[in-house]
């Protein structure tokens, strides 16, 4: 029997982390901590080994951009752990969630790693099925959604570190795939953009993942805008999906 999702949720006010253990709870996925900052955050990682954890942005003590920091960016073999503790197990994937849906701190957590963000006005069935694509490891994002964030962030001076990915190892056929990416397009449309199966499509993003060493679509698509690949101001026309990347 498959062993339910384990989530960590992180939130300084109390009724948004009892309605989402509420909601994570009816839908079979074991909240396995509360967290009410940053600190707290990093240390219930550290303590349950979640698979996702839950992140607000705007915690007292320490935020969650930090916290996502800790928890995503630092190799496992330079954490500091005491005595008693138990180091970081394989990194969860973090869900960041706000109240507004282009905050500037959002776009800094997306670059430290995080796998995508939510309103916390979220549906409960979205919130569940948000839980489980991530999870699988895909970003939550649609592309389109993520375009957005990125213009408006990336070109603008962002006190968060550009990602620094060096493009030169990606092949025509990827660095064309990456561009159509990070402007909106999904993978179904990709394929038909460059008449390929849509099974190649994933082949290639996943390549391209792989060379630039970036967790997942919502973090390749920060690279083409932070390297140029992509300027903020080019458009693209097709539709904007939904589906997961």
């Amino acid at each position: 029997m498959t062993e339910p999702l384990r989530v960590v949720v992180a939130d300084d006010q109390t009724l948004v982390r009892t309605g989402f253990r509420m909601i994570l709870d009816a839908d079979g996925i074991d909240v396995v901590a509360e967290a009410t900052n940053g600190a707290e955050a990093v240390e219930a990682v550290r303590r349950t080994r979640p698979d996702v954890v839950l992140m607000d942005v705007r915690m007292p003590e320490m935020d969650g951009l930090e916290a996502t920091r800790r928890i995503l960016t630092v190799p496992r073999a330079l954490h500091s752990v005491r005595a008693g503790e138990t180091p970081f197990p394989d990194e969860p994937r973090v869900i960041i969630l706000t109240t507004f849906d282009l905050d500037r701190y959002v776009y800094a957590a997306l670059a430290a790693g995080a796998s995508g963000f939510l309103l916390k006005d979220v549906t409960p069935e979205y919130l569940a099925a948000a839980v489980r694509t991530v999870r699988t490891g895909d970003a939550l994002l649609a592309p389109a959604i993520t375009r957005r964030l990125v213009q408006r962030f990336a070109q603008r001076g962002s006190d968060t570190a550009a990602l620094h990915r060096d493009l030169a190892s990606l092949t025509p056929r990827e660095l064309e795939v990456l561009g159509l990416l990070a402007r909106g397009l999904s993978n179904a449309e990709l394929a038909t953009r460059l008449h390929l199966a849509e099974a190649t499509v994933k082949t290639h993003v996943a390549r391209i993942l792989a060379k630039l060493g970036l967790r997942d679509r919502v973090q390749a698509v920060i690279v083409a805008y932070e390297t140029g690949l992509v300027s903020a101001g080019e458009r693209e026309t097709a539709r904007e999906s939904t589906e997961p990347a």
